[in-house]
């Protein structure tokens, strides 16, 4: 496909809290994007829905705003990538596209006793061999599992092959492509507990253990590849849809961390790092995941992973609830305006807690508050709390015999915070790097995209791309980085389940 070098790529990135678009040059630099926040289901205490109808009606909307914005034809995109918030499970009727229920999204914890009784029945191990994942209510398996056993109907109608299971991605591309197309790719498939990550394959053993009929999941492609073209009627012209993978993975993508030892975290809602293993499934004995990274031409490419599900989403949490900020960008100067926050600290366990803890049931609480304290140490100790779990994972990669990487690249929506980026760095004790395009997710499937159209040729192409922003050097002393992270360790050990 000959492609003209005027030509642009439009990046969906349908994230936990907000469905954007974004449009990008060959060069990989935003020309522009719209965005629209939706609301946060919370049915009970853990459980955590979406409307899948309003994240499609946003995913439309947030397109055509993008390129009306910027004057742009349909006719000058050259292919569209899909970016998406992982594990949130969707299922659907393949006649009518009705869905059957809200999405379950990947921080909900309604399994976690289902979980349980499947750990208690030494399935664990299986799970962990085949998929690299843990036994947790954060992947899709269990979410399909009860959305088959509580809502009436459900599970009979999947039995005849009538629906259709799939996270954001492949249904947002089911709707794009008028239902023609049930398809995902090989790193969403990675995050569902139900893909083996070796064979590349849905596994028959995982199917049968977690009662889940093969005829509901999507066909697996590469996360480069032909995914279809969209309806007619959406935009006015068919366009083709190319690249397609988990937002955590297109961020490293989008940061062009191509080899391996090379690592990227991302602090939106929740923070993800993860490591390029290259070739390798690492296999973690520190409860870190072993995932797809990337899948081209067949080939795949590992990582290893550490998921910790608050970080911005605890930043929301002090703007909407406890009501302590206006506006997130605050944050930044509560947190320069004092020394210390005088020995509290804030575990923000929302959701439980994830890597390398992974205990569901923990919850969040903050600890030391004096007389002396107010809603500015409170604010800080917020902050703090993800660079204290940036170390949790590190120091998990590193008991794993993992090298200390020379230097961490960031994205993500907390990344302009630039008090925070430097405690990521004193915490850690390496080179932070913050790129020139924020928008490393979006940008990720755009790569993947132009890789499939042929705008760029090859994954060293599309790293001379890649450019520096600003870089963080760590200036804390040693001593002081150990006292206030045995602190950390203190106030994670109180908020633990006793099952744990």
């Amino acid at each position: 496909m000959a492609i003209s070098n005027n030509a642009y790529i439009l990046s969906i990135d349908q994230g936990t809290t907000s469905t954007r678009a974004i449009l990008f040059d060959k060069e990989g630099c935003s020309q522009h994007h719209s965005q629209k926040d939706f609301e946060q289901i919370f049915p009970h205490n853990g459980w955590v829905e979406h409307n899948p109808e309003t994240i499609w009606k946003d995913t439309v909307e947030v397109c055509r705003n993008a390129l009306q914005a910027e004057k742009i034809n349909f006719n000058q995109i050259a292919a569209i990538g899909i970016a998406n918030q992982r594990e949130t499970t969707v299922v659907w009727d393949r006649k009518t596209g009705d869905v059957v229920y809200n999405a379950i999204v990947w921080q909900d914890r309604r399994t976690s006793e289902l979980c349980k009784k499947l750990h208690r029945e030494g399935l664990e191990s299986v799970v962990h061999d085949k998929t690299g994942l843990l036994l947790d209510p954060y992947f899709s398996a269990t979410k399909i599992m009860w959305l088959l056993e509580n809502v009436s109907g459900v599970r009979e109608k999947a039995k005849r092959g009538e629906l259709a299971f799939g996270t954001i991605d492949t249904f947002l591309l089911w709707r794009l492509t008028g239902g023609k197309v049930h398809a995902t790719d090989a790193t969403n498939a990675s995050r569902t507990m139900l893909f083996n990550i070796h064979t590349q394959t849905w596994d028959e053993e995982l199917l049968e253990v977690f009662a889940i009929p093969k005829k509901l999941l999507p066909e697996v492609k590469d996360s480069s590849a032909d995914f279809g073209v969209t309806q007619k009627d959406l935009f006015g012209v068919e366009i083709p849809i190319a690249g397609i993978a988990g937002d955590q993975q297109a961020a490293t993508v989008g940061q062009a961390c191509f080899k391996p030892g090379m690592m990227k975290s991302t602090y939106g809602t929740g923070c993800f790092m993860v490591l390029n293993t290259g070739e390798k499934a690492f296999k973690s004995k520190h409860r870190l995941l072993t995932t797809v990274a990337y899948r081209l031409n067949g080939k795949v490419t590992y990582a290893l992973e550490g998921s910790i599900f608050v970080a911005g989403a605890g930043v929301q949490w002090l703007r909407d609830n406890a009501k302590m900020i206006e506006n997130a960008a605050a944050t930044e100067e509560i947190a320069s305006s004092i020394e210390n926050t005088d020995g509290l600290y804030f575990v923000p366990a929302f959701t439980g807690l994830g890597a390398p803890y992974w205990d569901p049931d923990a919850r969040g609480a903050i600890f030391g508050i004096t007389r002396n304290n107010g809603f500015k140490e409170i604010v800080r100790a917020m902050l703090e709390a993800v660079g204290y779990q940036s170390l949790d994972l590190m120091k998990a990669m590193e008991a794993d015999g993992i090298h200390k990487c020379h230097a961490l690249r960031i994205d993500g929506g907390m990344i302009h915070n630039e008090w925070l980026c430097q405690f990521i760095a004193d915490m850690l004790g390496v080179i932070v790097e913050r790129p020139q395009e924020s928008e490393t997710t979006a940008l990720g499937v755009a790569y993947l995209a132009g890789l499939q159209v042929g705008l760029y040729e090859s994954l060293d192409d599309i790293a001379k791309t890649w450019n520096i922003e600003s870089s963080f050097n760590p200036t804390m002393t040693a001593k002081k980085r150990n006292k206030l992270y045995a602190g950390w360790i203190n106030a994670v050990e109180r908020v633990k389940s006793k099952e744990n």
